[in-house]
Parts: C-alpha cells; sequence; structure tokens
C-alpha cells in the first residue's frame, strides 16, 4: 500500500469514529471537592450527596467521565474539619462543595483562591464569609439555611402542639454567631407566648446529657433544637433525651424527626443540594463565585412524627395535621 493511500484510508476512520467517543476522549477531566461534617455512614447526609449528584448529571457531569468528586467526612470533629479542609485545599480542585458554618470558615482559612460552593450556612455576612448577600465579593458563595426571623417560628410551633409548656431549653451552638442569633429571637417572642427559655450550650455530649436532665426535674418543659453542625452531630443523642424525659421538642430540619424525634420545621435541604450543583456547573464553566449572590431557601417543610406525639400523650390540633408538609405513622 501507497503512503498516500494509507494516509487517506486513515483520515477516513477518523472521520467516522462516534462523535460520543471522540467528544469524551477531548473532555478535560474536573475535579470537585466536597466537605462533609458528619459520618460517612450518616443517611441524610448520603441523601443529599446523591442529590448533589443527580443536579450535576442533569448539567451534563458524570462522575468518572468528567468530573472526579473527592469527598472528605468529619464526623464533626473540628480537628477533622481543617485537616481535610486544608487536604482539598492541597488537590486545590475546581470548586469545593462544603456543608454548614464549622466546614466554610476552615476552608477559607486554607484557600483564598479555590471557589467554594456553600449549603446551609445560616449567617454567611455575619460569619465573614461573604461580603453581603448580593454581591459576595470573595471566592464563597452558595446558599442560607435560613433567617434569624425563622426561630421565632419554632417557639410557636412547640406551644401549638404542646400547649402545656411554659419552659423551653434552646439547644445551640454558642462558639458560632448564629447560636446567640436564633437564640435573641426565640427569646424576644418568648413573654407573648408567656414561656420562659434558657440557653443550653452544646459543646459535647456530656454537657447537653446533664443540662437537659437538670432542665427537665421542673414540669411544663419543652425543648427547641436551633441549627448547627453540632446539634446535627448529636441528633441522635438529643432525640434519645428528648424521649427519655418526656419532652415534647421543636428540630431545625427532618432528620431529627425521621430519627424519633416530635416537630420539625425548616428548609428542604436536599432541595438546595441539587441547586448548589447549579452553582458548580457555572462556576466549573467560568463564572465566579464573587458575582452568584447567595440565595435563600425555596422551599420550607413541617414534618411530623405522629407515634412520638402519642407517646408523649399529645393531641396534635387538626390544623397542624392538616398543615403539614409530611406525617410519619
Amino acid at each position: 500500500m501507497k503512503r498516500r493511500e494509507f494516509i487517506t484510508i486513515l483520515g477516513g476512520a477518523a472521520a467516522a469514529w462516534p462523535l460520543a467517543a471522540r467528544a469524551q476522549q477531548s473532555e478535560r477531566m474536573r475535579r470537585i471537592g466536597v466537605l462533609m461534617p458528619r459520618a460517612a455512614n450518616d443517611p441524610a447526609s448520603l441523601a443529599r450527596i446523591a442529590a448533589f449528584q443527580q443536579g450535576l448529571q442533569q448539567w451534563g457531569w458524570t462522575e468518572g467521565r468528567n468530573v472526579r468528586i473527592d469527598t472528605r467526612w468529619t464526623g464533626g470533629s473540628a480537628e477533622a474539619i481543617r485537616k481535610h479542609s486544608a487536604e482539598l485545599a492541597a488537590l486545590a480542585p475546581d470548586v469545593i462543595l462544603a456543608h454548614g458554618g464549622a466546614t466554610v470558615g476552615p476552608l477559607l482559612m486554607a484557600t483564598s483562591a479555590v471557589p467554594i460552593v456553600f449549603v446551609s450556612v445560616t449567617d454567611p455576612v455575619g460569619a465573614g464569609f461573604v461580603d453581603n448577600l448580593a454581591r459576595p465579593g470573595g471566592n464563597a458563595t452558595g446558599f442560607i439555611l435560613f433567617e434569624y426571623t425563622l426561630s421565632g417560628k419554632w417557639l410557636e410551633l412547640l406551644k401549638q402542639i404542646a400547649p402545656g409548656v411554659t419552659r423551653a431549653a434552646v439547644l445551640r451552638d454558642a462558639a458560632m454567631g448564629a447560636g446567640p442569633g436564633q437564640f435573641g429571637v426565640i427569646q424576644a417572642v418568648a413573654p407573648s407566648l408567656g414561656v420562659e427559655v434558657s440557653p443550653v450550650n452544646v459543646r459535647d455530649a456530656g454537657e447537653i446529657e446533664r443540662t437537659v436532665a437538670a432542665f427537665a426535674r421542673s414540669p411544663n418543659g419543652g425543648l427547641i433544637v436551633t441549627g448547627s453542625a453540632l446539634t446535627a452531630v448529636h441528633r441522635d443523642l438529643i432525640v434519645t433525651l428528648a424521649a427519655r424525659h418526656k419532652l415534647p421538642a421543636v428540630y431545625f430540619e427532618r432528620p431529627f424527626v425521621s430519627g424519633g424525634g416530635l416537630i420539625s420545621y425548616g428548609p428542604d435541604v436536599v432541595d438546595q443540594y441539587r441547586r448548589a450543583a447549579g452553582y458548580v456547573d457555572r462556576i466549573l464553566k467560568g463564572e465566579k463565585p464573587a458575582d452568584l449572590p447567595v440565595q435563600a431557601p425555596t422551599r420550607y417543610e413541617t414534618v411530623l412524627n405522629l407515634k412520638t406525639a402519642m407517646m408523649l400523650g399529645l393531641t396534635v390540633p387538626p390544623t397542624l395535621l392538616s398543615t403539614a408538609d409530611e406525617v410519619i405513622e
């Protein structure tokens, strides 16, 4: 075969390659880091990661084909969060997805160059993560968990489902600005509802157990569990304590109620993970976090556990039963 004929045949074969195969060969593998404050076997976190991956697929990103995802699980340990933040920053991924303020702070200390998309951060401006919600200005943007004003709704909900409550212990993380912020709103609403509120810090399991036990020694008490990484880490313990001491409790997110808690009101965090995939897509295509506004939740949900209500001897008002987004029986 002559050289000219060989080149002609080779060129014809190349032209016949499937377009998808050629696109796959030329497509650059992108890298996404994910930092989660829970354990790797946490069902709620796994559902959120699955939603994020589904969202990526809708935007054309498939793990193993054109994107690689490096996930780090910290189990709620501050030391592990700092360690994995440094690890992910050193990998220099195209973008990092982070859950909660407890992860975002260490990440921003580890890198000012890698774009960060956060989910479930209560007060990113107050925490110094962004300049303002409309124009974040730095290398981080994302989705807030809720506005502080939502915190008053939890106390209203507690009185609605347990009218006899006159005392409420508010579990909060005092080390983060959102902890006192949420408690302040609840405290402001309390007099109008005839409830005396007191804060409970959640530094460790022992402190939570001792304080809740002491609170439960007096009658007519209830619990409000505010949003933070630490309250989520101690989720099983808090639900167990509420059941042990027969305390009606309102929680900030659904996993508490699916795990046996009484009632929750808050944003649909799984939906936020789907929306976060859209922001990751935009950053992978060249947009900057500084120009992407921080977004508020678009979906809130009330989740009620009827079995727990019966165990506590509570009669759920028909209006609450009919307006709940999900009732677990």
